[in-house]
């Protein structure tokens, strides 16, 4: 018994033999007719500038950048040209600040001051500077005499206007003044409202 191979419908292997014709001449057609590209143009000219597209975003503005070839590069080493180059010395006409030896340059001197005063002169330096502090007063008591106590501490004599004080080092006289160190010819003392420390000779008369 023969095997059957499918051929006994003449019209379904006709029906095969038509599609298959058809599609053949489809893709002959597409592949035939379809759009072509632009040939690329040729090296060294530049393209043509496409045209402004109808949605009215103009072009960049500006002239377009020139395009160079590579074609006279010579790509080879000149040994000449750098050994030239490398013994090319970088030495200046002013002072050189990285010697020692360098003669200092000439400062010229100015033509006229910068800051005229009002008689045309230049204005003092001291005008500009903030004025100095106050001196503190001086300490308004006289050191006129001191005892001596058993334990080798002193005690010294004030007297301011009419009132007099005796004080050891450390205690506050006219709730004031600090007394410090105690000496037989000079006592050191502190104003305290302006926190400044004199020394207060011995009186003599």
């Amino acid at each position: 018994m023969a095997l059957a191979l499918g051929l006994e419908n003449k019209r379904k292997v006709a029906a095969v033999i038509v599609l298959f014709a058809v599609l053949i001449g489809v893709a002959v057609y597409v592949f035939f007719s379809g759009p072509s590209l632009p040939a690329p143009p040729p090296s060294g000219q530049t393209a043509p500038a496409a045209p402004a597209s109808p949605s009215g975003n103009a072009p960049a503005s500006g002239a377009d950048a020139e395009k160079l070839s590579n074609a006279g590069i010579d790509p080879a080493l000149h040994f000449d040209k750098l050994i030239a180059s490398e013994e090319v010395r970088y030495e200046g006409a002013g002072r050189n600040i990285f010697s020692a030896d360098s003669a200092p340059i000439a400062i010229p001197q100015p033509l006229a001051p910068g800051r005229p005063g009002p008689n045309g002169g230049a204005v003092p330096v001291a005008q500009n500077l903030p004025p100095p502090p106050p001196k503190p007063p001086a300490i308004d008591l006289k050191y006129f005499g001191y005892e001596q106590e058993k334990d080798k501490s002193y005690r010294a004599f004030f007297v301011h206007n009419d009132d007099i004080f005796i004080a050891r080092s450390g205690e506050i006289v006219d709730h004031r003044y600090k007394v410090g160190a105690i000496h037989p010819l000079n006592v050191e003392i502190t104003d305290l409202s302006y926190n400044n420390t004199q020394t207060l000779p011995l009186a003599t008369n």
